[in-house]
């Protein structure tokens, strides 16, 4: 077997049945595991906001140092946006790596919790 350090999203091909993204509630946070290693997390905040449904408030991503620089953190990120939507729930980008997805991922800026102007100047820097 190779060396799971050197996996990536991009090359880990067999390794894709491996990855999971687990939601821990008591931790507040997504977990990204590969195979049995915690590779990374993000961690939210869940406020139920009524009629609109729950909101996340996305605070941080952190991927760990030895996995950094190989897209790990938009797996992470793009399943978090995704379980978002299928849940029904609206987001608010505090997290500086989320905003950014976003700027470049727009397919998931109905999902912002926020005026369409609001959600413009946070992704465009407008």
């Amino acid at each position: 077997m190779g060396n799971v350090n050197s996996e990536s999203p991009r090359t880990a091909g067999a390794v894709a049945d491996a990855v999971r993204i687990v939601d821990s509630p008591p931790h507040e946070r997504y977990e990204l595991w590969v195979r049995d290693d915690l590779v990374g997390i993000l961690g939210y905040r869940r406020d139920s906001a009524g009629p609109s449904g729950d909101v996340l408030t996305l605070l941080h991503t952190v991927v760990r140092e030895d996995r950094s620089g190989r897209g790990w953190a938009a797996v992470l990120v793009r399943a978090v946006l995704d379980r978002a939507r299928s849940e029904g729930a609206r987001i608010r980008p505090v997290c500086t790596y989320v905003t950014r997805f976003l700027g470049t991922h727009t397919e998931y800026l109905d999902l912002l919790d926020e005026q369409p102007d609001q959600a413009r100047s946070t992704t465009t820097g407008a």
